[in-house]
């Protein structure tokens, strides 16, 4: 249905009663923007982690720079530079740029907006010619009578509010991966020295055979045997230095680097990080306002909702008051003269009468999405609850495997030293021997992965407990 004009007037002169009925749609629009309260969502939450003593947790941890509780000075530096130069933290800030933007297009909406215009024209008619020449602003203002560009605006705010969470999801996701790969790396270290030094002893015992041998006291089969044992274990070097060098390139490209710009820095050995093994949990519900993905869902709701509330808001009246202050002559210089100026406002209101049912299917699918926004909020509060209670239970699973590994480890080395030293004086035969050799290099390299298990555990039990990032004042 095209506009339908309300009152044109001349030079601002407005009747009484048109000045009435103009004064009662500014009032109109400025009662009817106010925000319509968000619906609640109702997600069950536990009181406290299973596990836990007591349902009133201790005062939580500060997770915002987790990775210093590591006590890990190199580990802490490619940390900071990650966090600085990692295409996915570039990207995640362009982002929040973004909808910045399009808040600030939204909120121009709420405002009227002026066009300067100018204009030449030379006709001919029946021999004649004629010159006019135009000069004007012109202003047009439309009142938010129901709200339908504040809408709008709220859901680009919200937008804006999730894509700076999406910079905190980000800074998690990065800060675990860095300190993932630099445990590998540490581990893998650790591990291609168990094999080395192992290696080195089975060497050893492999040249006492072949002496034994050549003096008539150890079968070819025995001295076939320790051979085998040594490359067995040499096999094993490999596939280590290379895990090495692949956790090297993903930490450099971590830190926004060329694969191989950490290779000297990283070359020497150093331990796994040790956490700290007295981590004061947050409450479930604390948790989850620290968590930024919850955030975004949540703020996605939120969207989600003033966009149902502006698909409502179509489907009402709307007003459009413009005017137009000029100067039209013939002569360009006769336009500075009093009898140009030209001016005129207009006020024009439509109504949507039939169009086939779209507005409605547009509430329609505005419902949808809000509905799809509200169980994605949903699965993200309980698999964030997933996440800590599966890290909780890696956590003291690993811790109570490494006990008994360590006591394991050390009884072999005990039994390879003895072994070795009974087989040279000829007291124990050479599968003795072998078998105490094997279950060494086996629990020590069990004891290495388990510490990284361990410490691993930790990293994912920060990220599920949303740590890595410094959360605003403001709440969700």
């Amino acid at each position: 249905m095209p506009p339908f004009p309300l009152f044109v007037t001349s030079r601002f002169k407005l009747e009484p009663h048109s000045r009435a009925s103009l004064l009662a749609v500014l009032l109109l629009a400025g009662c009817a923007t106010k925000a319509p309260p968000t619906p609640a969502i109702d997600v069950s939450v536990p009181a406290a982690w299973s596990g836990q003593q007591s349902p009133a947790a201790p005062q939580a941890a500060d997770l915002s720079q987790w990775w210093q509780q590591l006590g890990d000075d190199r580990l802490t530096g490619l940390m900071e530079q990650a966090l600085r130069a990692h295409t996915s933290m570039r990207s995640a800030l362009a982002a929040v740029e973004q909808a910045r933007a399009q808040r600030d297009v939204q909120a121009a909406g709420l405002l009227p907006s002026l066009d300067a215009s100018g204009s030449a024209q030379r006709s001919r008619s029946r021999g004649s010619t004629g010159n006019s020449f135009q000069l004007g602003l012109d202003a047009s203002w439309e009142p938010d009578l129901f709200g339908r560009i504040a809408s709008g605006v709220r859901a680009s705010e919200a937008d804006l509010l999730s894509a700076e969470a999406g910079v905190a999801a980000a800074q998690v996701a990065l800060s675990a991966e860095v300190a993932l790969n630099y445990i590998s790396l540490r581990s893998q270290q650790e591990r291609l020295a168990i094999a080395e030094r192992n290696l080195a002893a089975q060497r050893e015992t492999a040249q006492i055979t072949a002496w034994r041998m050549q003096a008539g006291l150890a079968s070819a089969l025995v001295e076939q045997q320790a051979r085998t044992i040594v490359e067995q274990t040499a096999a094993q070097l490999p596939a280590l230095r290379a895990g090495i060098a692949q956790a090297r390139h993903a930490l450099a490209v971590l830190t926004g680097q060329p694969p191989a710009a950490l290779n000297q820095l990283l070359t020497a050995s150093a331990p796994v990080p040790q956490p700290p093994q007295d981590l004061a949990l947050a409450f479930p519900a604390d948790t989850l306002r620290q968590r930024p993905d919850v955030r975004q869902a949540e703020l996605g709701v939120r969207a989600a909702w003033e966009r149902v509330v502006q698909a409502e808001a179509q489907r009402l009246p709307s007003l459009r008051i413009g005017g137009t202050l000029g100067l039209s002559a013939l002569t360009v210089g006769a336009l500075t003269g009093g009898g140009a100026t030209v001016a005129s406002l207009l006020a024009s209101v439509s109504l949507p009468v039939f169009d086939g049912g779209a507005l409605r299917a547009q509430v329609r699918v505005q419902q949808a999405a809000l509905e799809q926004a509200r169980v994605g909020y949903e699965a993200a509060v309980l698999t964030a609850l997933k996440d800590v209670e599966d890290a909780l239970v890696a956590l003291r699973g690993d811790r109570d495997r490494l006990a008994r590994l360590n006591a394991a480890a050390e009884a072999a080395g005990h039994a390879a030293l003895l072994a070795q030293q009974q087989y040279a004086s000829g007291l124990v035969d050479f599968q003795t021997v072998l078998e105490t050799q094997r279950t060494l290099l086996t629990a020590q390299d069990s004891v290495a992965s388990t510490v990284a298990s361990v410490a691993t555990d930790h990293v994912r039990l920060y990220k599920a407990l949303g740590g890595g990032w410094q959360a605003a004042e403001q709440q969700p």
